[in-house]
């Protein structure tokens, strides 16, 4: 089903990202971050919904559904190097800060930081070219109080 949008997302030269893909390829790294620890608890799955809905006006039941073709595609997607690379092409630096929080906020989702998150966060932030000072500042306006 994904096979095309990943074939393009992994291309030498990758074009832009339409908006539905690129839709796709924000929900599928929230999911892949989420999935990281090995738990993809109901909080964090919540998180993920919640951010697609305000990023992209969604209702509930829109936000659930292309959360499902999220999960889908991440389960199909490549290493996290080629896919974070498309998203970099396709989203400007200002636009990625809001990328790192909302991936900061599946982190935080479920009240616990892991290892393996946090390693997945800083091999993510890198890719996507975000100094790790944008990161941080980025992960405490989201943490909660």
């Amino acid at each position: 089903m994904f096979a095309d949008l990943i074939r393009r997302m992994t291309a030498p030269a990758p074009q832009p990202l339409s908006d539905p893909d690129a839709r796709l390829a924000l929900g599928a790294l929230l999911v892949r971050i989420a999935r990281t620890d090995g738990r993809y608890d109901p909080s964090e799955k919540a998180q993920i919904d919640q951010t697609l809905m305000s990023r992209y006006d969604l209702d509930e039941a829109e936000a659930a559904t292309l959360r499902a073709d999220c999960e889908r595609l991440e389960s199909e997607a490549p290493d996290t190097v080629r896919f974070t690379r498309a998203i970099k092409d396709a989203v400007a630096y200002e636009q990625r800060l809001s990328v790192i929080e909302a991936l900061w906020r599946v982190v935080l989702a479920d009240g616990l930081r892991d290892v393996h998150e946090d390693s997945m966060m800083r091999m993510t932030v890198s890719l996507l070219g975000i100094t790790d000072q944008d990161s941080n500042a980025a992960r405490l306006r989201v943490t909660p109080s």
